[in-house]
């Protein structure tokens, strides 16, 4: 479990591709400061569990799933990546509770500078905008962002200077991938009240 704070810009060491899978190995001096082998790392919003720890640098394996569903499958030596540790009991929770799990990918569609922040315009592939509401959470390689308005087909957020200075953000252009995770209430909300929905007929209507 995550919070989506991202505590560290990491580097992409190495990747091997492996069958049906992937290898990453990725720098990063304050995640791996305390990790150990087992322990779960969020890498662009992507949970990965660590299987080896060394000189500042940690080892995962990307499975064929995470690969299909998220922007890992691109990643290459020398790419910046957002890290997080996994969250401890008792902590502050100062994002929203992110588990790690991207539910697809969008894209980066326009950027707006203002004097103090940036919005930014991001696709939504079909069927996630139902679980997008205006100053909802959502989680954007992995940092926890407030949604500012949203469609059927894009969302908009806003980047303070700090996001776009410690984060991959600040270096997403048109065009770019990102890593989507929807707000997990709102997918278990919806799948506790679907069959009452249907009772009532009005299951078209979401």
């Amino acid at each position: 479990m995550f919070t989506g704070i991202v505590e560290e810009l990491g580097e992409v060491v190495a990747t091997t591709d492996l069958p049906d899978a992937a290898r990453v190995t990725i720098a990063g001096r304050l995640v791996t400061s305390d990790a150990g082998h087992g322990d779960s790392i969020a890498v662009n919003g992507v949970c990965l569990t660590v299987v080896d720890v060394a000189d500042g640098a940690f080892t995962a394996d990307v499975m064929r799933e995470t690969l299909v569903r998220s922007s890992l499958a691109k990643v290459a030596p020398g790419d910046k990546v957002n890290l997080e540790r996994a969250a401890a009991v008792g902590q502050r929770l100062g994002g929203h509770i992110v588990q790690g799990h991207v539910d697809g990918t969008g894209a980066v569609l326009a950027r707006e500078k203002a004097e103090h922040w940036e919005v930014v315009h991001i696709g939504l592939p079909p069927g996630l905008s139902r679980y997008v509401v205006e100053k909802g959470s959502i989680t954007v390689d992995g940092v926890s962002l407030t949604v500012v308005a949203v469609t059927e087909d894009r969302f908009s957020v806003s980047l303070i200077p700090t996001t776009l200075e410690l984060t991959t953000l600040g270096r997403r252009g048109p065009g770019d991938l990102v890593n989507l995770e929807v707000d997990v209430l709102a997918k278990y909300v919806e799948r506790l009240a679907l069959p009452h929905l249907r009772a009532a007929g009005a299951e078209g209507s979401l």
